[in-house]
């Protein structure tokens, strides 16, 4: 639970500046009132700098920079777009809302997506890969990205959890044509909520800015009032306060990834003494976020029992086990698209949820403290010593 742990003087100080310089909160236009200040456009330019790119796009919610980035690269009804059964559900509410079929691959013991099983689901209607990067480990990109090139296929990386995770030396959300990012509560950093798209194609960020912002163009030789446009879209501009936010999480953003590394690595030596477990796989050049530490129990009926362990040390897991109905898609049958395309919902992906069932993530937090290890301790020998 890392971002919001670090927000401090940097983050007010960036506030301060907008209100004592600018009190335009709108991201857009009044440029003669706001004295230059574009804290978004300035958060925009610090992230792509940051991962090696010359341009960003700054939206409102990790959901809204997966629907944008798809709509800019032209999915549509008919398409299909391919993405894993263990992600939060907005990552196939976003495929939905274009019209296209969400097409859902199973995973592996990395608990992403299968490339094994991702080649074997490619069809003629196949558009777009997605996969991703959940709870901060590294999808095999080296064998998605081959598989994608061999069919000519985009791929963009739901970087939700992987914001300052690598692969083979590279960000995770810039090996793929596109990386969707996240800066919810509970992100590595965050804005609140808030977004960002990054993209190798420039054409295709400039349709993903106008249609994040009502299809405007934004001609600087025009008043917005007046201004040009060439497509429809919708309202998902990020605010000034965001972008302030966001600017001041960033520069801490490799302080954060060292601090939870260093505290996931403290927490296995614990896991690790105790027999019947086995930890979730980490492709080999894959360098983690390490949002949290994964691993797999005998049973399902083990994975339970140590969350109540947990509960009762005052700590608790994150999201395996207790929020599978909110990250596997095996249970969103209040998808109407998903249940057409697979009618037997809960049984459509076994291996996903013969994996899932007998997992357990322990959330690792920036500012540990050390009776967390001696918590974690206590619940691991009341469920597993002896078994």
């Amino acid at each position: 639970m890392p971002g919001f742990e670090l927000i401090g003087n940097e983050e007010f100080g960036e506030l301060e500046d907008l209100f004592q310089r600018s009190k335009i909160l709108f991201r857009h236009g009044f440029d003669g009132i706001r004295n230059g200040v574009f804290k978004v456009r300035e958060f925009e330019l610090a992230f792509a700098k940051h991962f090696g790119f010359q341009d960003a796009l700054a939206v409102t919610s990790g959901t809204a920079a997966l629907k944008v980035a798809m709509k800019a690269a032209n999915i549509k009804p008919g398409d299909e777009v391919i993405t894993q059964s263990f992600t939060f559900l907005a990552t196939v509410e976003a495929i939905v809302e274009t019209g296209a079929t969400p097409i859902i691959c199973e995973i592996d013991e990395s608990l992403n997506m299968d490339p094994i099983a991702l080649e074997k689901l490619i069809t003629q209607k196949t558009k777009m890969i997605v996969p991703v990067h959940m709870l901060g480990v590294p999808a095999r990109m080296d064998q998605i990205l081959a598989i994608a090139r061999k069919h000519n296929l985009l791929v963009m990386e739901d970087t939700a959890w992987g914001c300052g995770g690598k692969f083979q030396g590279s960000y995770l959300g810039t090996l793929g044509d596109i990386g969707s990012f996240s800066f919810d509560f509970a992100k590595i950093i965050t804005t609140g909520e808030g977004g960002m798209i990054l993209a190798k194609d420039q054409d295709l960020l400039e349709r993903a800015k106008a249609y994040h912002d009502h299809g405007h163009e934004n001609n600087p030789k025009l008043p917005r009032w007046e201004d040009s446009r060439s497509s429809s879209g919708f309202n998902y501009r990020m605010t000034e306060m965001q972008g302030a936010v966001g600017l001041a999480q960033l520069k801490k953003l490799g302080e954060i990834v060292k601090l939870q590394r260093a505290n996931l690595e403290k927490i296995k030596s614990v896991v690790s003494q105790y027999e019947g477990i086995r930890f979730r796989d980490v492709p080999e050049s894959g360098e983690e976020t390490a949002d949290a530490l994964v691993f797999f129990t005998k049973t399902p009926k083990l994975a339970r029992a140590f969350r109540s362990a947990m509960l009762e040390e005052g700590l608790g897991t994150k999201i395996l086990p207790e929020a599978i109905s909110w990250h596997f898609a095996g249970t969103w049958n209040h998808i109407p698209e998903l249940v057409h395309q697979y009618p037997n919902l809960l049984e459509a992906f076994p291996r996903s949820l013969e994996l899932l069932d007998r997992s357990v993530a322990i959330p690792i937090q920036v500012k540990m403290q050390d009776q967390v290890l001696d918590k974690v301790n206590s619940a691991m020998i009341k469920v597993f010593k002896g078994n």
